[in-house]
C-alpha cells in the first residue's frame, strides 16, 4: 500500500505525545524530527515539508492546546488537518456538463499508466449510480506502439466504444472523433493523448492544438505515484502550459513513498480527483484527503470502505452473512460467498487498512499468500452437499477430512485449518457484536518447544 513506510513513521511519532496530559517544547521538536524524516524517506517535496513542518509546529505550540485538557489528542488533530490541507483539504469532482456532450482530455508522461487510467476512468462514469452516461474512448496516441490496441481491449473490457483511426494525424483523429460523438449523442468523451518519456515542445504543441480543437471541460493529469517529487514538477509543467484542471494519482496501490500525492496540490496547485488502487478496471475511486489523511495516521477509513461495499454487493448479502456468523449457522457455502464479496473490495490487507484500530493485524497480513483463499475454495468445493451445509459433519471425522484433502490434492492440516478459520470467524464476529469498541482477540500460532540437544535446544517451532 501507498505510504506505508510514511504511515509507519508519522504513527510512531504521534505515539511521543498520544496520551499525555502535558507537553513541553522538547516532546512537540521530537515528534517533529520524528516526521520529518518520514516525509523526507516518503519524498515529499523541501517546500511541503517546510511549510507542513512550520504549520505544525505553530499550532502545536498554541496556547489552547499547551494548557488544553488532552494537548496530545488535539496535536493529532493538527497534524491529521494539516496532511489534509497538503493533499487539498477538500474532496473535488469531474466537471460534467450541465447538458450536451462532456469531453475530458487525459495528458500525462509515457509510463504513468495513462491508458489504462482512461479505461478505469470509463469504467468509473459508466458505472456511477443513478447516472446512466454513454461513454466513447478517442485513441489518439499515434506514437506509442500498441496504444490504440490496449485501448481497444480495454473499452471490450469496459463494454465501450474506441474510436480509431490507426497512426494517422492526431488533431484530424479528435474533429471527426468529436463529430462522430455528437451525431452517435454520446454523453462523455474521454481522449487518449500520446505521452512522450520526457516533456518536449512537439508534444506540449500537439496537446495544445488538440485543447483548442475540443474546447475539454476536464484536462486531467495522470501522475505515477511512484515518482514521488519529481511528479509535482511535471504536474506544474503540464499546468503551465495546458492549464491541467485535475490529476487521476495511478499506482497508488502499490510500494510507493507517497511523495506524489502530498506535493502535487502545493506544488502544482492541481487538485487530485481520482486515484487508481488496484489493477481491475473497477479500481478507480474518489479522491477524499481528509479520508486519506486519516489511513495514513491508522484512524482507517470506514466510509471508503462502506461506498465499496455498496457498490460491489447488495446490503441484503452482507447482512445475511452477519446474521448467519452470529447465529452460529454460518457454513461452508457462506464462507464461499464471503470470499467472493471480499475479492470485489481487494486484496485482504487493503480491507484492514480501511478498518481503525486493525493497522497492527494488517501488517501481520502483509505477507498472506493470497493463492491461500484459492486453496481454502478448493478444499471446500471437494465437499459434499450435506459437509458443505453442515460445518460439524467434517470437524467430527477424521475420514472425512482425508477424503477431502485427497480430492483437493492438500494436506490434512490444510484442511483443518479451514475448519478453525470458519470457527474463528464466528467467534471474532461474537466479540464485536458484544463489544463494539472493543479489538477484537487474535488467535496466535501453537507454539512448541523443540526437545533437541545442542545447537537446537530451546528453539522454537510452528
Amino acid at each position: 500500500m501507498a505510504f506505508e513506510n510514511l504511515s509507519s513513521r508519522l504513527q510512531m511519532a504521534l505515539r511521543r505525545v498520544t496520551g499525555r496530559g502535558k507537553l513541553t517544547e522538547k516532546d512537540i521538536d521530537e515528534m517533529l524530527r520524528e516526521i520529518r524524516l518520514g516525509l523526507l524517506e516518503a519524498d515529499v517535496n523541501l517546500r511541503v515539508i517546510r511549510s507542513f513542518l512550520a504549520n505544525v509546529k505553530e499550532q502545536a505550540l498554541g496556547e489552547k492546546i499547551m494548557k488544553g485538557l488532552n494537548p496530545g489528542q488535539q496535536v493529532v488533530k493538527v497534524v491529521r488537518d494539516e496532511l489534509t490541507k497538503a493533499m487539498g483539504e477538500k474532496t473535488v469532482g469531474l466537471a460534467y456538463k450541465p447538458s450536451g456532450m462532456t469531453i475530458f482530455m487525459v495528458v500525462g508522461l509515457q509510463g504513468t499508466g495513462k491508458t489504462t487510467a482512461i479505461g478505469k476512468l470509463g469504467k468509473f462514469i459508466s458505472n456511477e449510480k443513478d447516472k446512466k452516461r454513454k461513454v466513447m474512448f478517442i485513441a489518439a496516441d499515434v506514437y506509442r506502439p500498441a496504444a490504440i490496441d490496449q485501448l481497444k481491449t480495454l473499452g471490450e473490457q469496459a463494454n465501450i466504444f474506441v474510436y480509431e483511426e490507426g497512426q494517422k494525424k492526431a488533431t484530424d483523429i479528435v474533429k471527426r472523433g468529436i463529430k462522430y460523438a455528437e451525431e452517435n449523442k454520446y454523453d462523455v468523451v474521454i481522449i487518449d493523448t500520446a505521452g512522450r518519456l520526457q516533456i518536449d515542445q512537439e508534444m506540449m504543441q500537439e496537446l495544445k492544438d488538440i485543447k483548442e480543437i475540443v474546447n475539454p471541460d476536464e484536462i486531467l493529469l495522470t501522475v505515477d505515484a511512484m515518482t514521488g517529487q519529481v511528479a509535482a514538477d511535471v504536474g506544474l509543467t503540464f499546468h503551465e502550459e495546458l492549464g491541467c484542471t485535475g490529476v487521476i494519482m495511478t499506482k497508488l496501490d502499490g510500494d510507493t513513498r507517497g511523495g506524489a500525492a502530498l506535493s502535487i496540490r502545493l506544488i502544482a496547485g492541481i487538485p487530485i480527483k481520482l486515484a487508481s488502487s488496484g489493477e481491475k478496471l473497477d479500481s478507480l475511486e474518489v479522491f477524499h484527503p481528509d479520508r486519506m489523511a486519516q489511513r495514513i495516521l491508522g484512524m482507517g477509513d470506514v466510509l471508503t470502505l462502506i461506498e465499496e461495499a455498496e457498490e460491489k454487493f447488495s446490503e441484503k448479502d452482507a447482512m445475511n452473512l452477519m446474521q448467519k456468523m452470529l447465529s452460529g449457522k454460518y457454513n461452508y457455502n457462506d464462507m464461499l460467498k464471503q470470499f467472493k464479496m471480499m475479492r470485489r473490495l481487494g486484496s485482504l490487507s487493503r480491507i484492514l487498512g480501511f478498518i481503525p484500530g486493525l493497522g497492527q493485524l494488517r501488517k501481520q497480513m502483509q505477507n498472506v499468500d493470497e493463492k491461500e483463499v484459492y486453496r481454502a475454495e478448493s478444499i471446500i468445493f471437494s465437499m459434499t452437499k450435506d459437509e458443505r451445509e453442515n460445518p460439524e459433519l467434517i470437524a467430527k471425522s477424521s475420514r472425512r477430512r482425508q477424503r477431502i484433502a485427497k480430492g483437493s490434492g492438500v494436506k490434512v492440516s490444510d484442511v483443518n485449518k479451514v475448519i478453525e478459520s470458519l470457527n474463528q470467524q464466528q467467534d471474532m464476529v461474537k466479540q464485536v457484536a458484544k463489544n463494539p469498541n472493543q479489538q477484537p482477540t487474535i488467535p496466535q500460532p501453537k507454539v512448541k518447544k523443540s526437545k533437541g540437544k545442542g545447537k537446537g535446544k530451546g528453539r522454537f517451532r510452528y
